[in-house]
């Protein structure tokens, strides 16, 4: 054997490995919403299950859904409802989406800590956030123009929220940030801000107050730190917490679906911050021997 032909031998094996392990990882990808959740479920399962690999990425619900679409991830984390038109291309593509629910949300209005508002009805947040309210006195606040800081388009969050709040389109001047983060740190650098962020979020936010919703005026003021509030409904802006794959789930892929949904890794939803599912979305898990 000479040694050009065990470089080659030698090259095509290292080849065959990295291939085998790339196989192995378990790709997760979409919401930033629950970007730190998954990473800590993940981190805990690796430990759990030496050997297991797991990579956790962000970069949007619609960026998620689009990668489980295109079979470039296995998992997709969505903080809304896959639409009809992406069901549409998956189908034409041979991929068929199954959403399992891992967690629940109660999406979070929040201020800078210095603004006199602490309450607002879905009709105040929706005006605000459309611009047809410019300026905190209109809602009982000091005399200033409100600043809007707000998700990316790609973001299931954005959605979320434009959909059930806003029933309507955000005010252009809205500041369009990256991720749940950067809205709490931009609206506690400015005293006439708002955004909206994940409530495991704004649990650990300090600099923010977070607002209490009434569905209507009114109607009763509730917070989504309110556990009861938010798994009665009583709290308007709760939300079920998706995970999307192709198909009913095998293998590695149903093995960390089922760690997430454990009583370990429901826990694990507690100290980020969410809450832990029930009832019938723990029903419609089973479907898929979760």
């Amino acid at each position: 054997m000479n040694v050009s032909f065990k470089s080659l031998v030698l090259l095509t094996g290292m080849a065959m490995m990295a291939s085998t392990s790339f196989a192995e990882m378990i790709q997760i990808k979409g919401s930033d919403t629950i970007i730190n959740l998954v990473q800590k479920e993940a981190e805990v399962y690796m430990q759990n299950n030496p050997g297991a690999k797991i990579s956790v990425t962000g970069g949007g619900s619609g960026t998620g859904i689009a990668a489980m679409i295109n079979k470039q991830c296995d998992i997709a984390d969505a903080s809304r409802a896959i639409s009809a038109k992406e069901v549409e291309s998956a189908v034409a593509v041979g991929v068929s989406p199954s959403r399992i629910v891992i967690a629940i949300d109660g999406l979070s209005v929040v201020v800078n800590s210095a603004n006199l508002v602490s309450k607002l009805t879905m009709d105040q947040i929706g005006g605000i956030f459309r611009g047809d309210i410019k300026n905190w006195s209109e809602v009982g606040g000091s005399n200033m123009p409100i600043n809007l800081y707000g998700r990316q388009s790609n973001s299931g969050t954005y959605g979320f929220f434009r959909e059930m709040v806003l029933k309507g389109e955000y005010s252009s001047k809205m500041n369009s940030m990256n991720g749940n983060s950067q809205i709490v740190e931009a609206v506690k650098a400015d005293p006439s801000g708002i955004g909206y962020i994940g409530v495991g979020y704004a649990r650990k936010a300090s600099g923010v107050t977070i607002i209490d919703v009434a569905l209507k005026d009114g109607g009763s003021y509730n917070n989504p730190l309110d556990k009861a509030a938010v798994e009665s409904g009583e709290y308007p802006i709760a939300r079920p917490l998706y995970q999307y794959v192709n198909g009913k789930p095998t293998g590695e892929v149903k093995e960390f679906l089922s760690f997430e949904l454990s009583e370990e890794g429901q826990r694990i939803v507690e100290e980020e911050g969410f809450y832990p599912i029930s009832g019938d979305y723990v029903t419609a898990n089973a479907k898929f021997g979760l």
